[in-house]
């Protein structure tokens, strides 16, 4: 199993951002990633907007970094763990101009993208740009094969783009979201799936027959989990009712027992009052939780 996490700082919503994070700069992004390189995390992901309307800032927040710029400069400050966009828009790009963006990051970290691809959810963003919001399944559904074909050939329709991704055929491409739409772009033309939350039992064996149907290995396909927030040890102050406390130990088995037994990807969020705590619970998860989860 592949363990990873999705950076702080990066995205700042309300609904989920730490008191100290508010106030952190790039180095402190950049020491959490340093800090799980080194607690052997697969991988840190970080997500994808471009402008917050002003109904959703109270919740969301405005402090979302670009994906691209942010993995490119995290890719200068790491050399082993992998980059995950989770998820990066398909829907706000032309195909080729996402396929220049994710192979340029492939190719600065020497080949350690994923791709993860999704199709949005806010409504005014897209207005915002002047897309349909309620046409963006068909744009994905359109745009996928072509960033595909962009990723794998140097030359598609008569025109050609370098550098080329260090991974071959290309790097992996995991389709997020939890409608059977998502599954099926996920199976169709997808290395791997991730849920919008958790991964429950009938949405795993959604993809298990759609796998099956479609003649598709079963093994090496992503299966992802999202699993609820983390803290080892005794807590100082409350980090909220969905927050799993406990020894490494107490903490594997709760997480282990709410997921579906096929799944072979979890992402995990630790929680910490500090970026110094914050580090010390992802060493600490490294140390003693990741090995259970694996």
């Amino acid at each position: 199993r592949w363990v990873g996490t999705q950076l702080p700082i990066q995205a700042q919503s309300s609904l989920f951002v730490a008191k100290w994070e508010r106030s952190a700069g790039p180095e402190d992004l950049a020491q959490v990633a340093q800090t799980c390189e080194v607690a052997g995390f697969d991988y840190v992901g970080v997500c994808d907007h471009i402008a917050i309307p002003e109904r959703a800032a109270p919740a969301m927040g405005t402090h979302w970094m670009d994906p691209i710029a942010t993995l490119s400069w995290l890719a200068a400050k790491t050399k082993r763990i992998h980059l995950l966009t989770h998820v990066y828009v398909l829907p706000y790009r032309h195909a080729r101009v996402a396929a220049k963006q994710l192979s340029a990051v492939d190719h600065l970290s020497e080949g350690r993208l994923v791709a993860g691809i999704g199709a949005g959810h806010l409504a005014e963003e897209f207005d915002l740009l002047n897309l349909d919001f309620s046409n963006r399944g068909r744009v994905m559904d359109e745009r996928l094969p072509e960033l595909i074909l962009a990723l794998e050939n140097e030359f598609v329709a008569g025109f050609g783009a370098s550098p080329r991704p260090t991974q071959q055929p290309r790097p992996p491409v995991w389709i997020a979201g939890s409608s059977a739409p998502a599954i099926r772009r996920a199976v169709d033309v997808g290395d791997g799936w991730l849920p919008q939350g958790p991964a429950t039992p009938r949405l795993v064996e959604s993809l298990k027959d759609r796998l099956a149907h479609a003649q598709r290995p079963f093994d090496g396909f992503a299966i992802g989990h999202i699993a609820p927030p983390i803290h080892l040890g005794a807590a100082d102050v409350d980090l909220g009712k969905h927050t799993i406390t406990g020894s490494a130990t107490q903490v594997a088995d709760r997480l282990l027992s709410a997921m579906p037994a096929d799944v072979n990807q979890i992402q995990i969020r630790v929680m910490a009052n500090s970026l110094d705590e914050y580090c010390a619970q992802l060493s600490w998860a490294g140390a003693e939780l990741l090995p259970l989860l694996r």
